[in-house]
């Protein structure tokens, strides 16, 4: 959303529509619980002080539409340190009463708490409302990293985690039906081949939204994951395998998987080469598209290049 308040940035990245690109992904909300704009319909996010002025959605949906660009608003749901902050009450807390937080010092808020929820798809209305296309929910799962053995949670009701997720997603399309906008979730890339313990089943899932994300970035995976030696050294392959899974996970359903692509470098270099190799792999495999990551926002030139 920073890159976007910048002139003439929108431009830039529409304008790669020439080089093949469909669909442009714009944060309406981060991993720091900041949101893009300021709505009527968000009153507790203007209450806190959580919203910025990086862009105005109705704007950007113009203009998108103007190109033929499918507009995806990205909602980062449970991760967020500035609710839990503002708002502890509605934070994971520990058993001192304080916010819980991840190993980067995140503060999250409680996937259980339908306050939660009701903040959050508050915000994907506001955007929905504003003309994007879809609306999609990441960070929609529990802590994975720090110790969330200490994480303490309140108003839990009968919901165990597996069963939260799916019940937060039945709620936002039950709440954003009205709106004519497409609904997914981004999902880690080993959810399909076994459960993590963050609440993040893509066949319970599944049900619940157009389009699973699977984030498949090689250089993510751990040696020897998925039968692969070296997942970063082999980015076609693991993204194959990856989505084999999810295939495999999901037979019978008819929710569409998306990987997301490495388009940067972290523990090995990643080229025009490496990253062409995730899509060819992606494309053989099946998936109905492909989404570039560069927490940059700086792409591989050719990376969009019809096959």
């Amino acid at each position: 959303m920073g890159l976007a308040s910048l002139p003439g940035k929108l431009d830039e990245y529409l304008d790669l529509e020439r080089a093949g690109l469909t669909a442009l992904e714009l944060d309406v909300k981060d991993e720091n619980g900041q949101v893009g704009f300021a709505s009527r319909g968000m009153p507790l996010a203007a209450k806190i002080g959580a919203t910025r002025d990086f862009f105005s959605p109705g704007a950007v949906a113009q203009l998108a539409d103007e190109r033929n660009v499918y507009l995806v608003g990205r909602v980062v749901v449970f991760e967020d340190p500035f609710l839990s902050g503002a708002r502890p009450d509605l934070a994971i807390r520990r058993s001192d009463g304080s916010v819980w937080r991840d190993s980067a010092g995140l503060g999250w808020t409680n996937p259980y708490d339908k306050r939660v929820w009701e903040y959050n798809v508050d915000i994907a209305a506001a955007a929905a409302r504003a003309g994007f296309d879809e609306i999609m929910f990441d960070y929609v799962r529990f802590p994975s990293d720090g110790d969330v053995e200490s994480a303490v949670y309140r108003n839990r009701g009968a919901l165990t985690k597996r069963e939260a997720v799916p019940a937060f997603l039945r709620y936002a399309v039950r709440r954003l039906d009205r709106y004519d906008v497409r609904i997914s979730a981004a999902v880690f890339g080993l959810a399909a081949a076994r459960d993590l313990g963050i609440g993040q089943l893509p066949k319970l899932m599944a049900p619940h939204v157009d389009t699973l994300y699977a984030m498949t970035y090689p250089s993510l995976f751990g040696p020897g994951e998925l039968g692969i030696a070296d997942p970063s050294q082999a980015p076609g392959e693991t993204v194959s395998r990856a989505l084999g899974r999810f295939s495999t996970t999901l037979r019978g359903s008819d929710v569409l998987v998306v990987p997301w692509v490495q388009d940067f470098s972290f523990t090995t270099p990643f080229e025009i080469e490496q990253v062409r190799a995730q899509i060819d792999a992606a494309r053989r495999a099946g998936a109905k598209g492909f989404m570039l990551w560069n927490a940059e926002g700086v792409y591989t030139d050719g990376a969009l290049d019809p096959p």
